[in-house]
């Protein structure tokens, strides 16, 4: 039996969306893209417009985690395999280690993201992308760059756990 005024309380999912961020550490200038999935097809999107902002770089360095879909053999899922491999050509991919993905400079613009823009529900997509390119533009305006602060001496520090000694005999 239920009493008429006990009120239960339901979560009501709207649906998940990705956001791919790309910050250049120095100058702050970002890129982003909010998908309503994570897929190989909006990666290889995302990476085509990263590209065509720096036409003059021979070669586009990234540093990024491991997840499924980032790698150059996603384009070949949707390009010509000659678009693909001139694409691939452009960047060179430094991956973050496995479970440490706070390495990786972007993973500092998504907690802002999250802490300035993102700390509510926004149940609509359409609303999600013009609510992140705002947040984008007025981090771009403000001018506000990273200062990236761990050094090769202090990951040796912190990270030297992680790594096998090597005896000298």
């Amino acid at each position: 039996m239920t009493n008429s005024k006990t009120l239960y309380y339901e979560y009501q999912r709207f649906g998940s969306a990705a956001v791919l961020l790309a910050v250049e550490p120095k100058t702050g200038r970002r890129f982003v893209q909010v998908c309503a999935r994570r897929t190989a097809e909006e990666y290889t999107a995302f990476m085509q417009n990263l590209e065509r902002a720096y036409p003059a770089a021979v070669q586009i360095t990234l540093v990024q985690d491991h997840l499924n879909t980032h790698h150059g053999g996603s384009f070949y899922k949707f390009m010509s395999p000659q678009a693909a491999h001139r694409l691939v050509g452009r960047f060179e991919w430094v991956y973050t280690p496995k479970h440490a993905s706070w390495l990786n400079m972007a993973e500092l613009e998504f907690s802002a993201l999250q802490r300035q823009c993102l700390n509510r529900r926004i149940p609509v997509l359409e609303r999600l992308r013009s609510e992140v390119e705002a947040w984008v533009a007025a981090r771009s305006r403000a001018g506000v760059t990273l200062n990236w602060q761990f050094s090769t001496q202090v990951a040796r520090r912190t990270l030297g756990r992680h790594y096998e000694a090597i005896r000298i005999k």
